[in-house]
């Protein structure tokens, strides 16, 4: 079996990726790190990829849209962009939101997921996992990773047991609401925020004494176990999406 050749996208400290990276070193997956790319020009995480001399590349997000919201009628967008295939696959703004607001949502977005597909495509990669990068990919982007409907092609880690609490603070709603189970959710990622096939998952129990802080950081040990095994199952081919008579698509794990 050929290594897996997986790429990581991310916004900070880039600990989920040095967790995988960690997993391939030891034979915990056989597969390889082979691009790191991010939005913040200042990630902590990617130093560590720069230093074992694999290929980094920053997207500049915020300025990218700085830019398309000062002059929107001049910054031109990629021959291939379609705000009306766009919209009519997104779950993330109301559809009766009109066109404008649609646009101003979309474009910049495509722009820098344009960007970031010219430096990927760079270098062949079968997997590309999100290891905290806090930005949400549209149908442009996703189309053009998951071109297999049986086998996505895109990978996340979530801080909660999904479907509870998607967005950006899972941990944090977790929390708040009382709850005396926390967990980690590794899934595929689809069209929605936070509602792709679920692939894995791990919990911890929430003690009456436990602050916000022992919540993440029990999360955290838990997540650095979670998503290398199931990158490991990715480059075993045992992982296939179907869906069902119900509906809802489902990870099936095994040949």
């Amino acid at each position: 079996m050929e290594k897996l050749r997986i790429g990581a996208l991310i916004s900070g400290t880039g600990s989920n990726l040095a967790a995988i990276m960690d997993a391939c070193a030891d034979g915990r997956i056989k597969g390889e790190i082979v691009f790191v790319g991010s939005d913040n020009p200042e990630a902590q995480g990617l130093a560590r990829p720069r230093s074992e001399g694999i290929p980094v590349f920053v997207v500049p997000y915020s300025e990218v849209s700085r830019k398309f919201r000062e002059e929107p009628d001049r910054v031109p967008l990629p021959d291939d962009f379609s705000l009306s295939d766009i919209a009519a696959k997104q779950q993330l703004v109301a559809q009766d939101s009109g066109r404008d607001r649609l646009r101003r949502y979309f474009a910049p977005r495509v722009l820098c997921e344009k960007m970031m597909l010219d430096r990927m495509a760079e270098t062949p990669f079968d997997l590309l996992v999100l290891a905290g990068f806090m930005r949400v990919l549209t149908p442009y982007f996703l189309d053009r990773v998951n071109t297999d409907p049986g086998l996505p092609r895109i990978m996340n880690i979530h801080p909660a047991l999904l479907p509870a609490f998607p967005g950006t603070d899972g941990y944090g709603d977790t929390f708040a609401y009382g709850c005396k189970v926390g967990g980690c959710t590794v899934h595929f990622v689809d069209y929605g925020e936070d509602t792709g096939p679920i692939i894995g998952q791990a919990s911890f129990p929430i003690e009456p004494g436990d602050t916000l802080a022992d919540v993440k950081k029990k999360g955290l040990e838990l997540e650095w176990k979670l998503y290398p095994r199931c990158v490991d199952l990715f480059a075993r081919g045992l992982l296939k999406v179907e869906r069902p008579a119900s509906g809802r698509r489902i990870v099936r794990i095994g040949r």
